[in-house]
C-alpha cells in the first residue's frame, strides 16, 4: 500500500547469539573428548596386540632355540641306540642258533639233545666235550605239522666251540638230519639281523 511504513527487521540480541557459539563450542567439546576417549581404547587396545606380538615372537624364538638342539638330541641317541644294539650282540656272542629242526624232535631234555645231535650233524669232534649253558626254543610252542618249526637257540660254555661251529657252518652250508635241512647261524638282534638281511640278493654275487 501506498504511504505504508516498512516494517523494521528486528536483529537477535547479543545475548542470543552468545548462547549459540557456547552451544556450538559446548558440541565442539564433548566431540574431542569423545575422540579422545576412542582413542584411548585404541591405544590400549594397540598396547596390548603389542604386547601378545612381543609374548609371540619370545615364544617363536624360544622354539626356534629348541629345534636347533633337535638334530644334536637325535645324533646323540642314534649313538646310544648305535651302543645298545652292540652290547646286546656282545651279550650273546656265545649263542648259537639251529633252524629246521621238527617240533619236539628235543624231548624234555634240549641240551642232552644238542650235546648229542650236533657233533653227528657237523661230523666235528669237540675237546673239551661240547658244553651248553642253556638251551631253549625261540617263541611259543606250535601246533604240530606246522610249516615253519622253532629255532633253538643255545648258549655254549666255550666260545672257541662256538667259532668251530659258525666256522663249519659258513663253509658247509646246510646240514641234513633225517629228511630235514639244517641251518646252523649266529645269534643276533633284531637290529643287526635287519641289516644282515638287507645284503641277502648280493650273496650270490660276491661267491
Amino acid at each position: 500500500m501506498r504511504g505504508s511504513t516498512p516494517k523494521e527487521v528486528v536483529s537477535p540480541a547479543p545475548a542470543t547469539r552468545l548462547d549459540v557459539r557456547r552451544k556450538k563450542r559446548h558440541s565442539t567439546d564433548s566431540t574431542i573428548s569423545t575422540l579422545v576417549t576412542e582413542t584411548k581404547s585404541i591405544c590400549s587396545v594397540i598396547a596390548s596386540f603389542q604386547s601378545r606380538m612381543t609374548g609371540l615372537e619370545q615364544r617363536k624364538t624360544a622354539a626356534e632355540d629348541h629345534l636347533n638342539t633337535v638334530p644334536d638330541r637325535d645324533r646323540e641317541l642314534l649313538f646310544l641306540c648305535s651302543k645298545l644294539i652292540d652290547l646286546e650282540d656282545r651279550s650273546r656272542r656265545d649263542n648259537v642258533s639251529f633252524f629246521g629242526f621238527p617240533e619236539r624232535i628235543e624231548g624234555p631234555n634240549i641240551q642232552a639233545f644238542l650235546q648229542k645231535i650236533v657233533p653227528a650233524l657237523t661230523d666235528l669232534t669237540f675237546d673239551p666235550l661240547l658244553e651248553l649253558q642253556r638251551a631253549h626254543c625261540l617263541g611259543s610252542k606250535r601246533q604240530e605239522g606246522a610249516s615253519r618249526p622253532l629255532p633253538i637257540t643255545a648258549c655254549l660254555q666255550h666260545h672257541t666251540q662256538v667259532r668251530l661251529l659258525l666256522m663249519e657252518a659258513r663253509t658247509h652250508g646246510l646240514f641234513r638230519h633225517q629228511d630235514h635241512e639244517i641251518c646252523i647261524a649266529a645269534d643276533f638282534s633284531k637290529e643287526t639281523n635287519d641289516r644282515r638281511k638287507a645284503f641277502l640278493s648280493l650273496r650270490p654275487r660276491l661267491r
